[in-house]
Protein backbone atom coordinates (compact mmCIF):
# COMPACT_ATOMS: atom_id res chain seq x y z
CA UNK A 1 0.00 0.00 0.00
CA UNK A 2 2.78 2.49 0.90
CA UNK A 3 4.45 1.93 -2.46
CA UNK A 4 1.20 2.63 -4.28
CA UNK A 5 0.61 5.79 -2.24
CA UNK A 6 4.09 6.96 -3.23
CA UNK A 7 3.10 6.35 -6.86
CA UNK A 8 0.05 8.59 -6.41
CA UNK A 9 2.19 11.33 -4.86
CA UNK A 10 4.71 11.15 -7.72
CA UNK A 11 1.97 11.23 -10.37
CA UNK A 12 0.30 14.25 -8.75
CA UNK A 13 3.64 16.08 -8.72
CA UNK A 14 4.78 15.25 -12.27
CA UNK A 15 1.29 15.25 -13.87
CA UNK A 16 2.64 12.81 -16.41
CA UNK A 17 2.78 9.01 -16.19
CA UNK A 18 6.15 8.70 -17.93
CA UNK A 19 7.92 11.34 -15.82
CA UNK A 20 6.36 10.01 -12.61
CA UNK A 21 7.52 6.48 -13.41
CA UNK A 22 11.01 7.76 -14.20
CA UNK A 23 11.18 9.67 -10.89
CA UNK A 24 10.35 6.44 -9.03
CA UNK A 25 12.76 4.30 -11.06
CA UNK A 26 10.01 2.04 -12.41
CA UNK A 27 8.37 1.45 -15.79
CA UNK A 28 5.27 3.33 -16.91
CA UNK A 29 3.18 0.10 -17.09
CA UNK A 30 4.18 -0.68 -13.48
CA UNK A 31 3.05 2.79 -12.40
CA UNK A 32 -0.25 2.51 -14.26
CA UNK A 33 -0.89 -0.92 -12.78
CA UNK A 34 -0.06 0.33 -9.29
CA UNK A 35 -2.48 3.26 -9.55
CA UNK A 36 -5.21 0.98 -10.87
CA UNK A 37 -4.65 -1.47 -7.99
CA UNK A 38 -4.85 1.42 -5.52
CA UNK A 39 -8.16 2.51 -7.06
CA UNK A 40 -9.48 -1.04 -6.74
CA UNK A 41 -8.37 -1.26 -3.12
CA UNK A 42 -10.00 2.06 -2.22
CA UNK A 43 -13.07 1.49 -4.38
CA UNK A 44 -12.92 4.91 -6.07
CA UNK A 45 -11.53 6.47 -9.23
CA UNK A 46 -8.46 8.56 -8.36
CA UNK A 47 -7.13 9.68 -11.75
CA UNK A 48 -8.85 11.15 -14.81
CA UNK A 49 -7.52 9.15 -17.72
CA UNK A 50 -7.61 9.81 -21.43
CA UNK A 51 -4.84 9.85 -23.97
CA UNK A 52 -2.78 11.46 -21.21
CA UNK A 53 -2.93 12.35 -17.49
CA UNK A 54 -6.07 14.42 -16.94
CA UNK A 55 -5.64 15.33 -13.29
CA UNK A 56 -6.95 13.85 -10.07
CA UNK A 57 -10.61 13.33 -9.31
CA UNK A 58 -12.00 14.98 -6.15
CA UNK A 59 -11.55 11.62 -4.43
CA UNK A 60 -8.02 11.45 -5.80
CA UNK A 61 -7.20 14.89 -4.40
CA UNK A 62 -8.44 13.86 -0.97
CA UNK A 63 -6.52 10.59 -1.21
CA UNK A 64 -3.39 12.55 -2.14
CA UNK A 65 -3.63 14.68 1.02
CA UNK A 66 -4.01 11.58 3.18
CA UNK A 67 -1.31 9.71 1.25
CA UNK A 68 1.23 12.40 2.04
CA UNK A 69 0.44 12.11 5.75
CA UNK A 70 0.57 8.31 5.72
CA UNK A 71 3.86 8.17 3.82
CA UNK A 72 5.35 10.88 6.07
CA UNK A 73 4.27 9.00 9.20
CA UNK A 74 5.62 5.72 7.84
CA UNK A 75 9.00 7.31 7.17
CA UNK A 76 8.97 8.81 10.66
CA UNK A 77 8.27 5.38 12.19
CA UNK A 78 11.14 3.82 10.24
CA UNK A 79 13.46 6.63 11.27
CA UNK A 80 12.54 6.37 14.95
CA UNK A 81 13.06 2.61 14.96
CA UNK A 82 16.42 2.99 13.23
CA UNK A 83 17.49 5.72 15.65
CA UNK A 84 16.53 3.59 18.66
CA UNK A 85 18.79 0.79 17.40
CA UNK A 86 21.70 2.64 15.81
CA UNK A 87 21.46 6.32 16.79
CA UNK A 88 20.98 9.15 14.33
CA UNK A 89 21.87 8.17 10.77
CA UNK A 90 20.67 8.77 7.24
CA UNK A 91 20.31 11.90 5.15
CA UNK A 92 18.44 15.20 5.53
CA UNK A 93 17.13 16.76 2.33
CA UNK A 94 17.17 20.52 2.86
CA UNK A 95 15.57 22.95 0.35
CA UNK A 96 16.97 26.45 0.79
CA UNK A 97 16.31 29.91 -0.64
CA UNK A 98 19.44 31.13 -2.49
CA UNK A 99 20.16 33.98 -0.08
CA UNK A 100 20.35 31.55 2.87
CA UNK A 101 22.82 29.04 1.40
CA UNK A 102 25.70 30.15 3.64
CA UNK A 103 23.50 29.51 6.68
CA UNK A 104 22.51 26.11 5.31
CA UNK A 105 26.19 25.23 4.94
CA UNK A 106 26.94 26.31 8.52
CA UNK A 107 23.97 24.34 9.82
CA UNK A 108 24.96 21.17 7.94
CA UNK A 109 28.57 21.44 9.12
CA UNK A 110 27.49 21.99 12.72
CA UNK A 111 25.01 19.12 12.59
CA UNK A 112 27.39 16.64 10.97
CA UNK A 113 30.07 17.40 13.57
CA UNK A 114 27.63 16.29 16.28
CA UNK A 115 26.10 13.44 14.24
CA UNK A 116 28.71 12.16 11.76
CA UNK A 117 26.43 9.42 10.40
CA UNK A 118 23.95 11.97 9.03
CA UNK A 119 24.54 13.47 5.60
CA UNK A 120 22.86 16.41 3.87
CA UNK A 121 21.46 17.09 0.42
CA UNK A 122 21.15 20.89 0.09
CA UNK A 123 19.07 22.19 -2.82
CA UNK A 124 18.76 25.85 -3.84
CA UNK A 125 15.11 26.72 -4.54
CA UNK A 126 12.69 29.65 -4.49
CA UNK A 127 10.52 30.04 -1.38
CA UNK A 128 7.50 28.64 -3.24
CA UNK A 129 9.49 25.64 -4.40
CA UNK A 130 10.74 25.04 -0.85
CA UNK A 131 7.14 24.69 0.36
CA UNK A 132 6.16 22.53 -2.62
CA UNK A 133 9.10 20.17 -2.08
CA UNK A 134 8.22 19.73 1.59
CA UNK A 135 4.56 19.11 0.72
CA UNK A 136 5.53 16.57 -1.96
CA UNK A 137 7.93 14.78 0.43
CA UNK A 138 10.90 15.69 -1.78
CA UNK A 139 12.52 17.66 1.05
CA UNK A 140 12.52 16.92 4.77
CA UNK A 141 12.93 20.55 5.80
CA UNK A 142 13.74 23.95 4.39
CA UNK A 143 15.25 27.33 5.11
CA UNK A 144 13.02 30.18 3.97
CA UNK A 145 11.35 33.43 4.98
CA UNK A 146 9.11 33.07 8.03
CA UNK A 147 7.09 36.28 8.09
CA UNK A 148 6.69 37.53 4.54
CA UNK A 149 4.32 35.10 2.84
CA UNK A 150 2.05 32.32 4.25
CA UNK A 151 3.80 29.09 5.25
CA UNK A 152 0.81 26.98 6.23
CA UNK A 153 1.08 24.46 9.07
CA UNK A 154 4.82 24.37 9.69
CA UNK A 155 7.20 24.04 12.63
CA UNK A 156 9.61 26.99 12.51
CA UNK A 157 12.92 28.01 14.06
CA UNK A 158 14.23 31.52 13.42
CA UNK A 159 17.88 31.67 12.34
CA UNK A 160 18.45 35.35 11.50
CA UNK A 161 16.91 38.58 10.24
CA UNK A 162 17.79 39.52 6.68
CA UNK A 163 19.46 42.92 6.23
CA UNK A 164 20.62 44.28 2.90
CA UNK A 165 23.83 45.66 1.49
CA UNK A 166 24.91 47.13 -1.82
CA UNK A 167 27.65 45.15 -3.55
CA UNK A 168 29.71 47.15 -6.04
CA UNK A 169 33.19 47.22 -7.56
CA UNK A 170 35.88 48.88 -5.46
CA UNK A 171 36.22 51.54 -8.16
CA UNK A 172 32.51 52.41 -8.06
CA UNK A 173 31.63 55.94 -6.81
CA UNK A 174 29.62 54.49 -3.89
CA UNK A 175 32.29 52.01 -2.80
CA UNK A 176 33.80 54.24 -0.08
CA UNK A 177 30.51 55.33 1.45
CA UNK A 178 29.83 54.28 5.05
CA UNK A 179 26.25 53.52 4.01
CA UNK A 180 23.76 54.30 1.24
CA UNK A 181 20.00 54.77 1.10
CA UNK A 182 17.64 53.20 -1.38
CA UNK A 183 17.24 56.53 -3.19
CA UNK A 184 21.01 56.55 -3.80
CA UNK A 185 20.50 53.62 -6.17
CA UNK A 186 18.63 55.73 -8.73
CA UNK A 187 20.07 55.26 -12.21
CA UNK A 188 22.57 52.55 -11.27
CA UNK A 189 23.12 49.46 -13.44
CA UNK A 190 21.27 46.86 -11.38
CA UNK A 191 21.53 43.09 -11.56
CA UNK A 192 19.09 41.37 -9.21
CA UNK A 193 17.57 38.02 -8.40
CA UNK A 194 14.72 37.03 -10.72
CA UNK A 195 11.13 38.07 -9.90
CA UNK A 196 10.10 34.53 -8.86
CA UNK A 197 12.39 34.88 -5.82
CA UNK A 198 10.82 36.19 -2.62
CA UNK A 199 14.02 38.16 -1.94
CA UNK A 200 13.41 40.11 -5.16
CA UNK A 201 9.83 40.86 -4.14
CA UNK A 202 11.09 42.24 -0.81
CA UNK A 203 13.71 44.36 -2.60
CA UNK A 204 11.03 45.67 -4.97
CA UNK A 205 8.97 46.78 -1.97
CA UNK A 206 11.97 48.61 -0.56
CA UNK A 207 12.37 50.46 -3.84
CA UNK A 208 8.64 51.24 -3.86
CA UNK A 209 8.91 52.68 -0.33
CA UNK A 210 11.59 55.02 -1.69
CA UNK A 211 9.36 55.98 -4.63
CA UNK A 212 11.48 54.09 -7.17
CA UNK A 213 10.92 51.29 -9.67
CA UNK A 214 13.99 49.03 -10.04
CA UNK A 215 15.09 48.38 -13.62
CA UNK A 216 17.34 45.35 -13.52
CA UNK A 217 18.84 44.68 -16.94
CA UNK A 218 20.33 41.41 -15.69
CA UNK A 219 18.28 38.97 -13.62
CA UNK A 220 19.22 35.51 -12.38
CA UNK A 221 18.17 32.94 -9.80
CA UNK A 222 21.87 32.55 -8.93
CA UNK A 223 23.63 34.94 -6.56
CA UNK A 224 26.96 33.81 -8.04
CA UNK A 225 25.89 35.19 -11.43
CA UNK A 226 25.00 38.52 -9.82
CA UNK A 227 28.33 38.91 -8.06
CA UNK A 228 30.22 37.85 -11.18
CA UNK A 229 28.56 40.69 -13.10
CA UNK A 230 29.42 43.17 -10.36
CA UNK A 231 33.06 42.07 -10.43
CA UNK A 232 33.13 42.80 -14.15
CA UNK A 233 32.69 46.55 -13.74
CA UNK A 234 29.83 49.01 -13.49
CA UNK A 235 27.07 46.71 -12.27
CA UNK A 236 25.77 46.67 -8.69
CA UNK A 237 23.57 44.21 -6.81
CA UNK A 238 21.75 43.96 -3.49
CA UNK A 239 22.31 40.99 -1.21
CA UNK A 240 21.85 40.07 2.45
CA UNK A 241 24.84 41.10 4.58
CA UNK A 242 26.15 37.61 5.40
CA UNK A 243 25.96 36.31 1.84
CA UNK A 244 27.42 39.52 0.39
CA UNK A 245 30.47 39.23 2.61
CA UNK A 246 31.01 35.59 1.69
CA UNK A 247 30.66 36.05 -2.08
CA UNK A 248 32.76 39.23 -2.14
CA UNK A 249 35.72 37.77 -0.28
CA UNK A 250 38.85 37.68 -2.45
CA UNK A 251 37.31 39.88 -5.16
CA UNK A 252 37.78 43.62 -5.84
CA UNK A 253 34.33 44.36 -4.41
CA UNK A 254 32.92 46.60 -1.70
CA UNK A 255 29.97 45.81 0.54
CA UNK A 256 28.09 48.94 1.63
CA UNK A 257 25.22 48.79 4.19
CA UNK A 258 21.81 49.87 2.92
CA UNK A 259 19.90 52.08 5.34
CA UNK A 260 16.15 52.56 5.62
CA UNK A 261 13.47 50.59 3.85
CA UNK A 262 10.96 48.16 5.29
CA UNK A 263 11.65 46.10 8.39
CA UNK A 264 14.05 43.18 8.06
CA UNK A 265 12.42 39.78 7.51
CA UNK A 266 13.09 36.66 9.53
CA UNK A 267 14.62 33.61 7.87
CA UNK A 268 14.67 30.20 9.48
CA UNK A 269 14.12 26.47 9.46
CA UNK A 270 10.75 25.07 8.45
CA UNK A 271 9.44 21.52 8.51
CA UNK A 272 6.02 19.87 8.63
CA UNK A 273 4.39 20.38 12.02
CA UNK A 274 4.19 17.09 13.88
CA UNK A 275 4.35 16.05 17.51
CA UNK A 276 6.76 14.67 18.27
CA UNK A 277 9.20 15.55 15.52
CA UNK A 278 11.29 12.79 13.98
CA UNK A 279 14.66 12.23 15.71
CA UNK A 280 16.53 13.73 12.76
CA UNK A 281 14.38 16.84 12.49
CA UNK A 282 14.30 17.28 16.25
CA UNK A 283 18.11 17.29 16.27
CA UNK A 284 18.15 19.64 13.26
CA UNK A 285 15.98 22.20 15.05
CA UNK A 286 18.19 21.90 18.12
CA UNK A 287 21.24 22.63 15.95
CA UNK A 288 19.40 25.56 14.41
CA UNK A 289 18.68 26.99 17.85
CA UNK A 290 22.39 26.85 18.66
CA UNK A 291 23.27 28.52 15.37
CA UNK A 292 20.60 31.23 15.51
CA UNK A 293 21.61 34.86 15.39
CA UNK A 294 21.50 36.43 18.84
Amino acid sequence: MITKLEMLIALAKERHFGRAAESLGITQPSLSAGIKQLEEQLGVKLVQRGSRFGGLTPEGQRALEMARGIVRDTRRLREEMRASRHGLAGQIRLAVIPTALTWASSLATRFNAAHPNVGFSIMSRSSTEVLDMIANLEADAGISYLDNEPLGRMAVQTLYRERYTLVCHQAHPLARRASVGWRDLTGLKLCLLSPDMQNRRIINRNFAEAGLVPEAMIESNSTVVLVSNVAAGEWVTILPTDLAGFLSAGHPLSVVPLEGGISAHSVGLIAPHQEPQTPLLGALFEAGLGLAER
